[in-house]
């Protein structure tokens, strides 16, 4: 049955505000609030901890101070043994295929950040280089009492990881907490699931335990009488060696402000048309969110909650949005938790390694190389303005992200190459990227993962299809080529 429409439009709310009230009334503090336990993986154990001048969050992947499980349970560890709150951000040398576009974002959040601690009597320290060196260095150097970290399933970080839990002093004990997910993703499921299908009831069946409103961190009474160097936010990219010349976007507001901002504009003018229209790349109906989720700057559980307040008026969209933030999203955190070949052809499904192998030798009727397709140089109109968009908003519709994956794979010499440069161009260029949905988007588009195997054809085998034709069919593709058919020049890849 089709939502009626609104008989007037949505009144605006100042959602931060609201925000803000939502968590007092929830409890006064973390200490007042019966905080699940559950939500904590104990890394490395100690009898317990002893006398210590602070308790040290080890921020990494959620850069957000409110709403955050893994902030809040170091806060209910820092006043439990009566310390000062410490909260450290590490910013590296090379991050995976990050450039600056995307370290000039985070650097903006954490500035918030840094303001946001100042206010609540909490320290936050920028520190410079590798996790695995300058963390255990501070926490020996300063005293720490315990390290508590968040959770993030790609190699890179879980390496760190293991690095500081092993260098950290015998009697300092390390926690982790998945303040990412909504159900954390060891306790979703404790395999590697195959499909959405799969892992949906297990994610759905603790959703009543899980989804729960945030108490809020407080000001802290613990102040320290240790002295720290100021963070120099001037020189903090200066150790930075990535790709300068891809340039910031700016449409999008860096911070926990800007992504509250972004869900407020999403939930009055995007929501209504959300479930019918947001595989329209031309008609604006999705929630634009996905750089705040990336870097942890908003959590997903706050936007859920929210957009539930919408269920009787907008119940598909509010379903639709649920589906894709919560069981979408988590199951890609799960492929790459359990699986370390997420970026590999190596880790997809034995019926697809087979078909694509079956059609490697296939002819292709165009082929090209990275730096043709970075720089829009195909026959596909449609396939230029996508990457196009993508080169210049640092961001791509979703439809037409797996429109373009795909194209990548019919061109390029062999499957592994097109999986190679689809997660370059897209870690590069989109403020999403180096992320556990890029990969799963590439292998889902490319080695068919977490889908089924279609009628067979050349090149993709048994690999799902799409075409130019499809996209007609579904959208205005003249109108979304004359938007985006003008690029700029960018420098390619070596």
């Amino acid at each position: 049955m089709a939502e009626e429409p609104p008989k007037k439009k949505l009144k605006s709310v100042d959602l931060i505000t609201k925000i803000e009230n939502d968590r007092k009334n929830v409890a006064d503090s973390v200490m007042d609030f019966q905080f699940n336990k559950k939500r904590v993986k104990l890394l490395k154990k100690s009898n317990e901890i002893n006398d210590c001048k602070g308790i040290l969050y080890w921020m990494c992947r959620d850069a957000r101070v409110q709403d955050n499980w893994a902030f809040l349970f170091a806060q209910r560890t820092a006043i439990k043994n009566k310390v000062p709150l410490h909260i450290c951000f590490c910013i590296l040398p090379k991050f995976l295929n990050s450039t600056m576009r995307h370290y000039k974002f985070l650097l903006h959040g954490l500035k918030e950040i840094e303001k946001e601690c100042t206010d609540l009597n909490i320290n936050f320290h920028l520190l410079d280089g590798e996790p695995s060196s300058v963390v255990p260095s501070f926490v020996k150097k300063y005293h720490m009492g315990a390290v508590i970290t968040d959770f993030f399933p790609l190699k890179l970080p879980m390496g760190w990881v293991n690095d500081v839990m092993d260098k950290l002093p015998d009697d300092v004990p390390m926690c982790q907490v998945d303040a990412h997910n909504i159900v954390p993703c060891w306790l979703a499921s404790d395999k590697l699931e195959y499909a959405a299908r799969t892992i949906r009831p297990k994610i759905t069946s603790k959703l009543k335990e899980y989804l729960t409103s945030f108490p809020p961190v407080t000001k802290h009474e613990y102040s320290t009488k240790q002295s720290f160097p100021k963070n120099d936010w001037d020189n903090a990219l200066k150790n930075v060696k990535v790709d300068k010349t891809v340039k910031e976007v700016t449409w999008a507001k860096p911070g926990y402000t800007g992504g509250i901002l972004q869900l407020d504009s999403f939930i009055k003018n995007r929501l209504r048309e959300y479930h019918s229209k947001r595989n329209d790349p031309v008609t604006d109906a999705v929630s634009h969110l996905s750089p705040w989720f990336h870097f942890g700057m908003i959590s997903v559980q706050r936007c859920i909650l929210e957009v539930m307040e919408y269920k009787k008026t907008m119940e598909r969209s509010t379903e639709v949005f649920m589906e894709e933030a919560i069981i979408r999203r988590e199951l890609s955190d799960n492929f790459c938790f359990y699986n370390e070949n997420y970026d590999s052809m190596k880790g997809a499904y034995e019926w697809a390694i087979e078909t694509l192998n079956k059609h490697r030798n296939d002819k292709r009727e165009y082929l090209y190389n990275l730096n043709e397709l970075e720089n829009s140089l195909t026959h596909d109109d449609l396939w230029n303005a996508a990457q196009n968009q993508l080169v210049q908003e640092g961001k791509m519709h979703g439809f037409l992200r797996m429109y373009w994956a795909k194209k990548i794979l019919e061109w390029s010499p062999t499957p592994e190459e097109a999986l190679e440069w689809a997660l370059l161009l897209n870690d590069k260029y989109s403020l999403d990227g180096n992320d556990p949905n890029g990969y799963v988007g590439c292998m889902w588009s490319i080695c068919g993962i977490h889908d089924q195997g279609f009628t067979e054809r050349d090149i993709f085998g048994k690999i799902r299809f799409m075409n130019y034709n499809g996209c007609k069919r579904k959208f205005d593709v003249k109108a979304f080529v004359a938007k985006w058919s003008k690029k700029k020049k960018q420098k390619l890849f070596k």
